[in-house]
């Protein structure tokens, strides 16, 4: 099942995928557990040019297994100040960091601040040339903040 804004649900739907829409600051109860649809800033056009409504990123609260933030491809945006004040205390979340299309490494350990989670996965780096990371860099920013960074490779799995 899909689950996103609702025309990336409708986009999918005419295709034949099933889906389950939400809205900004909308919260719906799934069998896994809680979804949070919550505010991020990027472009939203799908592959064939349709409008995909706003973006968005995701709190999702399982509780037998905690709670995680997935960002989505964002800015850093004022907004993340929000979630620790609506949502369980986080597990962990999922940022990206190859900046030029999204908040870059020293963005991401401000979110990170935000979001009052010190256990980070990045994402959104080192898939093409314009958004290639210092690794050593990113890691190091995070450390001195305090924080773990996970920079997993692609296809690699990271059990939280």
């Amino acid at each position: 099942m899909i689950i996103s804004n609702y025309e990336i649900v409708s986009w999918y739907g005419a295709k034949g995928l099933k889906g389950h829409p939400v809205n900004h600051g909308g919260q719906r109860k799934f069998d896994f557990g809680t979804v949070k649809y919550v505010n991020a800033v990027h472009s939203s056009v799908l592959p064939d040019g349709t409008y995909g409504g706003n973006p968005g990123g995701f709190v999702i609260t399982n509780e037998e297994e905690g709670t995680f933030y997935f960002a989505g491809d964002t800015a850093l945006t004022w907004d993340m100040k929000l979630i620790p004040m609506t949502s369980p205390k986080l597990n962990f979340a999922i940022l990206p960091m190859g900046d030029n299309f999204t908040m870059g490494i020293s963005d991401a350990v401000l979110a990170s601040d935000f979001i009052e989670c010190d256990n980070i996965i990045g994402c959104h780096y080192d898939t093409f040339g314009w958004i290639v990371i210092d690794h050593n860099v990113a890691a190091t920013a995070f450390e001195t903040k305090g924080k773990q960074l996970h920079l997993p490779k692609i296809g690699e799995a990271i059990n939280m």
